[in-house]
Parts: C-alpha cells; structure tokens; sequence
C-alpha cells in the first residue's frame, strides 16, 4: 500500500502506520485523515496483523494537530477536516493500536493518541490539548474519552487551562501505558506488541468491541454481536438445521438446538 502522507510496513504480526509529515508536525491533512481510513479499512480485510501501532516520523513530533487549509467554505462534510472517519477507523479495527509516541502529541494530534486503544511514549514526550488557545476545539471523542481516562475534573482541566504535561505526568493521571527512555521507544513499542499478538485475535477483538459497545450505542454494540458472533452461530447445528428445513419447507428438528 502506497499513499501520500503516510507510511505502512508489516513486521511479523505488526502493522506500522507511520504519519509521514515530519516538517509540518506530523499535522494531519484531510487527505491523512482519508488514508489512515483506507489503510485501516485493508487492514481489517486481513488477518496477517494481530496489532497495529501508530507512530510519527522523526524524532520531535508524534502530531501536533491538524491543518484545515483547502476545506471547501461550506459549514457541510466537505468543509470539515474528516478527523471522525479517522478516528472511527481506529475504534471499529478488531485489532489493538498501540500508539507510540516519540515526541509532542498537541491537539488533534493528543486526542488521536487517546483514541488508540493503549499508549507508550517516550521520556521527552509532551502532551498537551489547545484547541480553546487557538480558536478549536474538539467536543466529542476529545472530551468523553478524556474524561473516561482521567476523570472529568481534570479532563475539564485539560481543556480549560491546557497545561503541558510531561510523559511522566502522563503516566500518573493514566493517561497513557508506558513511559521509556527515548532511545529505547522503538525496540520497547515492538516488544509491548509482540507481547500483545501473542493473546488470542478473537478474544482481543471481543474485549475491544465491549469497549467501544458502551460508547458505539447500536454500531459499537453490533460490532460485537455481528461481526464476532454471527459468523460462529451460523456455523453450528441450530443456524444448519433452520436453514436446511426453511429451504426444504420442512419443520425444524429442535433436538438441534442450542448445542
């Protein structure tokens, strides 16, 4: 897979997304937003992957925001950077994303890392939210979801008074995983993933849709139910038996069911 603005390698049952912007921050464009969709969305279609870590080039900016130039002047989708389908991706994904920090995850770029299922950074990472400081913000998983991992005092905090926060600090408030020295991030963010493709994909994938299910209403619900469930039920005697006697116009054999 080739795009524009970012990087995709596999390394055994790792999938690397790397945002590929370095000079601009790692800013993502609304073209980013696109391909880390698309990537994801082929991702889904296969099962060599058991983990996806996301990253950013360079070692000073994990993303910084995004950049809203060349939107079309209308208040509809076409006029809004598509940060939602980005994130959406992440959340549907049946595999854990481990975000790997190396370096400021500012603004947009701070929420994407919170979207990610887990996250470890490096020691000099910095964290910071500042929409309010420069005319943004972001009302939806920006805040549920901070407010889920920190509380809402401080998530209140966060976007209010927008401090920057050091890795470390980040640690304590459990807003991310792992902290480690910067030179050891890439080897430490490989090891931590291979650690997780190691557990069970079907499992990882339900504990992920229960998850998302409590934010998803009938879409994070159904995430569960149909595309892990439905599968294995139409596989075993009861959905065999219903389907064989409806095709044969024939009453079912119940004896079949639930088994």
């Amino acid at each position: 897979m080739t795009y524009e603005t970012i990087l995709y390698e596999e390394d055994g049952p790792i999938g690397m997304i790397t945002l590929n912007r370095p000079d601009d921050g790692n800013m993502f464009t609304a073209t980013t937003c696109h391909e880390i969709r698309d990537c994801i969305n082929e991702i889904r279609r296969e099962t060599r992957t058991r983990v996806i870590v996301l990253t950013g080039a360079g070692e000073k900016f994990f993303c910084i925001g995004g950049r809203k130039d060349g939107m079309e002047k209308t208040t509809l989708y076409a006029g809004t950077l598509p940060t939602l389908d980005m994130y959406e991706s992440i959340e549907r994904l049946q595999k854990p994303v481990i975000a790997s920090v190396n370096g400021f995850a500012v603004g947009g770029g701070h929420v994407l890392h919170m979207v990610c299922d887990l996250t470890i950074a490096k020691e000099s990472a910095v964290f910071r939210q500042v929409g309010p400081m420069m005319g943004s913000f972001d009302a939806g998983y920006g805040t549920w979801y901070l407010e889920d991992i920190v509380g809402k005092k401080k998530a209140k905090e966060i976007w209010f008074h927008n401090p920057k926060m050091s890795a470390k600090y980040a640690l304590e408030l459990g807003l991310i995983n792992k902290v480690v020295p910067d030179d050891q991030l890439k080897a430490e963010t490989r090891k931590f993933a291979l650690e997780i493709a190691d557990r069970g994909a079907f499992a990882l994938a339900a504990v992920k849709g229960a998850f998302n299910a409590r934010h998803g209403g009938v879409s994070g619900l159904s995430r569960v139910t149909h595309d892990l469930l439905l599968r294995a039920y139409m596989e075993g005697e009861e959905s065999h038996e219903l389907s064989d006697s409806f095709g044969k116009k024939r009453k079912p054999d119940s004896s079949k069911f639930g088994h």
